[in-house]
């Protein structure tokens, strides 16, 4: 007679960093577990990954060029994450008094000087890389 075990084997921690992973796999929304290159092969796809938090999945949008889809995603979150989208669109969308205030919020004193490079920076803060 044949016994199997009841332990689980421990998953490997998935780096995705090319775009056959990303469609392959999907992401993961855990720190770690995606990476800004991830994120980056995942624009090929019609839809984000489905696994990715809603700060992440409004970033994606945003690269897709989806600002209304990515405004109504995170306009009423309240987390850190969330709240620094919010204020990166409305730097994009050119109203800076509104964006100051949404930085402040989400503790922020700074953002980069072009928008390409805020956007790198917040997928990178949210995948911990």
């Amino acid at each position: 007679m044949v016994t199997r075990s009841s332990k689980k084997k421990p998953r490997p921690k998935l780096e995705l960093t090319t775009q056959a992973s990303v469609a392959r796999r999907g992401a993961r929304c855990y720190k770690g577990s995606i990476t800004p290159d991830g994120v980056r092969a995942s624009l090929t796809l019609a839809e984000p990954p489905r696994e990715l938090p809603a700060p992440l999945a409004a970033l994606w949008w945003d690269a897709k060029g989806d600002w209304a889809r990515v405004h109504g995603m995170i306009n009423d979150l309240e987390t850190r994450d969330a709240i620094a989208v919010h204020a990166y669109l409305q730097r994009k969308e050119g109203v800076t008094w509104n964006a100051e205030y949404w930085y402040g919020r989400a503790g922020l004193k700074f953002h980069r000087p072009t928008l390409e490079e805020e956007w790198q920076a917040l997928v990178e803060g949210q995948t911990g890389e």
